[in-house]
């Protein structure tokens, strides 16, 4: 495992702590290193109700915090020298890798650094060490959500699921095809505290990309926790119950006032273990009373309510985007938890510019429960990729026919690109409802 200390030269410490109570004398470090990251996504000052609200999840999350400091003295009225000039969190949850299958990753997060001392490693000293250890630690992927582009690549991570944002029109023109297969009741937003997690547990066994939610999720969906820390009054819910009776869906959502037009109600969570209960759901919200448009920051890009809609143009996409990156530490171990839908062999040549799963692997299926990864060093490869274009692939959502075609994926052997897409095709079109 790297040393994230290799960055303290003169300059600089790091010290890395988990989250812990606030009867706990480290519980104003952890407070403080919140500050610091709120700062670096230029977002509000938190309140101590909110700091307790939010470490108190963190610590049921079992994060834990990394802080980069600077060892010598700070200038007079500068921010004290206790305020990280460089955050990093990670938490370990299990991802859906298709076809049912869970495999742990590490999730990455809270990522800063300081403008004022870029340029130093800091960045490069916490990932390096982070995913070295996750690596050390048996796991075989990591995972993050990134607020910038062209950061992550270069540290061997590769777009693997999108999002978009919607604006549905619910006025006259919405119409959903079919009829009801449940029913759909509004409810009390304080019941999704104990409802939201059994519902979310049913989407993760069945959605490829889905990651394990963390606390935070039912306080927020269920109106708990606003951004100020405070409840948030405005959440309102409603909940779908399948034709046995329970409840396999929910959505939380909130209006976004009167003063402008047209009306606009907001989802703020919108989770549904069937596909009846998504339709349901968006049945429901297209009833809503004195309200113009419906909209949603994380939709699905291949979503059924486009093609469930008469007139499929009250869908306006407005952003499609990145959503899950994901980093393969250990090639063999990755491909060996994932199931093959289709049968056949590849020779993988997979550079690496960390030198964490770098090497020539030959990948066989039979299209069965099981896959065969053995090291292949000296055996002609059928495709050279980089670790982030394997990460790109490896649940489906991005194709390496596309990949090839764009320069990032060289096929050796005529029709190898697209033997891999049937490879890693998976049961359904891959979303992660889950941001960290």
């Amino acid at each position: 495992m790297a040393d994230p200390n290799e960055i303290r030269s003169e300059k600089y410490s790091v010290q890395r702590f988990p989250v812990v109570e606030q009867d706990d004398p480290g519980f104003s470090r952890c407070s403080t290193w919140v500050q610091a990251v709120t700062h670096g996504f230029h977002q509000d000052r938190r309140s101590p109700e909110y700091l307790a609200k939010t470490l108190d999840a963190y610590r049921l999350d079992g994060r834990e915090l990394t802080g980069v400091y600077v060892n010598c003295g700070v200038p007079e009225h500068s921010l004290a020298a206790d305020v990280p000039v460089g955050t990093y969190a990670t938490m370990r949850k299990p991802l859906n890798i298709g076809f049912g299958r869970q495999l742990d990753a590490n999730l990455v997060t809270s990522v800063t650094v300081r403008g004022t001392h870029r340029r130093n490693g800091i960045l490069r000293g916490m990932i390096t060490a982070d995913l070295e250890g996750a690596k050390d630690d048996g796991l075989a992927l990591a995972a993050l959500t990134a607020s910038e582009g062209s950061i992550y690549g270069r540290f061997g991570f590769g777009v693997a699921t999108f999002e978009r944002s919607i604006t549905v029109d619910t006025g006259p023109r919405f119409r959903l095809r079919g009829e009801p297969s449940g029913t759909v009741e509004v409810a009390d937003p304080a019941v999704l505290l104990e409802i939201a997690p059994k519902v979310f547990e049913r989407v993760q066994r069945a959605a490829p990309g889905s990651i394990d939610r963390q606390e935070y999720y039912r306080l927020v969906a269920s109106g708990s926790i606003g951004r100020d820390g405070k409840p948030d009054a405005a959440i309102r819910s409603a909940l779908h119950y399948g034709a046995d009776g329970t409840v396999d869906g929910y959505v939380s959502y909130r209006f976004k006032g009167w003063d402008t037009k047209p009306y606009v109600m907001e989802i703020v969570d919108l989770v549904a273990a069937t596909n009846a209960a998504y339709l349901d759901l968006w049945r429901f919200l297209g009833s809503i009373d004195l309200i113009d448009q419906v909209i949603w920051a994380e939709a699905p890009v291949d979503d059924p309510l486009t093609w469930a809609l008469e007139d499929p143009r009250c869908v306006d996409s407005s952003d499609i985007r990145d959503m899950l990156w994901l980093r393969i530490l250990d090639v063999p171990a990755a491909l060996r938890a994932r199931g093959f839908a289709a049968a056949g062999r590849l020779v993988l040549e997979i550079a690496d510019p960390l030198g964490l799963a770098g090497g020539t692997w030959a990948l066989e299926a039979d299209g069965g429960a099981a896959a065969v990864v053995d090291d292949a060093s000296g055996e002609a490869p059928d495709l050279t990729l980089d670790i982030a274009d394997l990460g790109s692939m490896y649940l489906g959502a991005v194709s390496p026919v596309t990949l090839a075609a764009a320069g990032r994926v060289r096929e050796h052997t005529q029709g190898a690109a697209f033997r891999a897409q049937q490879l890693f095709a998976v049961e359904r079109s891959a979303h992660c409802l889950t941001h960290f």
